[in-house]
């Protein structure tokens, strides 16, 4: 793929994300939409152990989501999320492009990158669960990863549940940096995300966005016939660690610095 020009970074500082285009081949998108199928109804040869999985909310309300635990729920096209999937070839094969790896050093420069989350997440047909606004932080990481590339397994549409976003909102800082999770309490949404300065996140099957982890986001249920399936991968600085030491997996190392040329 081509590269981010200087012009493209510019607009994702000043405003939070940046559709990078289509990432995906017809062939590669048909081959990952299989393999997420597959691997939720249990017939992919993967450690489900390994995998954390949550089933989708039977109301559409986030706080009636399933357990998010690890090991298979049973065989359904019904998860909300499944994690870990760094572990499986295809997905790891496609989160390891170099232009990702040039959008980790340019956010974090030239040091290893690990991913503290690679996962699915999905919106069934008829289905869904809302997501509350919120930005993506953890305030148990004793650093705070910074970007997330957000790629499109359906076509995300504003019936179905595609991401809503406030431009520009990463640069108000950490709006509630003592909850667990970066979510709002409801005064700052009424405040903050009013209806007129909320920004549809539409994408086409294959296609990816790159979001500041700061930009406050949602997302709505799905009101169509077809799922709304996406990868999310947030990658962040090699040495983060867990306020209990927990590493997480290096997508990439750091690279070697070039030879200083030698004077003859």
């Amino acid at each position: 793929m081509n590269r981010i020009t200087d012009e493209q970074w510019q607009q994702y500082e000043r405003d939070g994300f940046l559709h990078l285009g289509k990432q995906l081949s017809d062939d590669e998108l048909a081959a990952m939409q299989q393999r997420i199928d597959d691997i939720m109804l249990g017939r992919a040869a993967l450690d489900y152990s390994k995998l954390l999985m949550q089933l989708d909310s039977d109301t559409g309300r986030y706080e009636d989501a399933g357990e998010q635990s690890m090991g298979h729920k049973g065989a359904t096209l019904n998860y909300r999320k499944i994690q870990e999937l760094e572990q499986d070839d295809l997905f790891r094969a496609y989160m390891t492009r170099e232009i990702f790896r040039e959008i980790c050093r340019r956010t974090y420069g030239n040091v290893s990158n690990s991913s503290f989350r690679a996962m699915f997440m999905n919106k069934p047909a008829r289905k869904g669960t809302f997501l509350p606004w919120h930005q993506d932080r953890w305030n148990y990481l004793d650093k705070d990863p910074l970007i997330t590339v957000w790629t499109a397994l359906d076509p995300a549409t504003i019936a179905n549940g595609c991401v809503q976003i406030i431009r520009g909102s990463h640069k108000l800082g950490l709006l509630n940096p003592d909850h667990t999770s970066g979510y709002l309490r409801e005064e700052q949404v009424q405040q903050i995300c009013t209806p007129d300065r909320i920004e549809f996140l539409e994408l086409k099957p294959g296609e990816a966005v790159l979001l500041h982890n700061w930009l406050l986001h949602a997302s709505d249920i799905n009101k169509t016939d077809i799922p709304r399936r996406a990868f999310s991968v947030c990658y962040m600085h090699g040495d983060t660690r867990s306020r209990n030491g927990q590493t997480y997996p290096i997508i990439f190392e750091a690279q070697d610095a070039p030879a200083e040329a030698t004077a003859v």
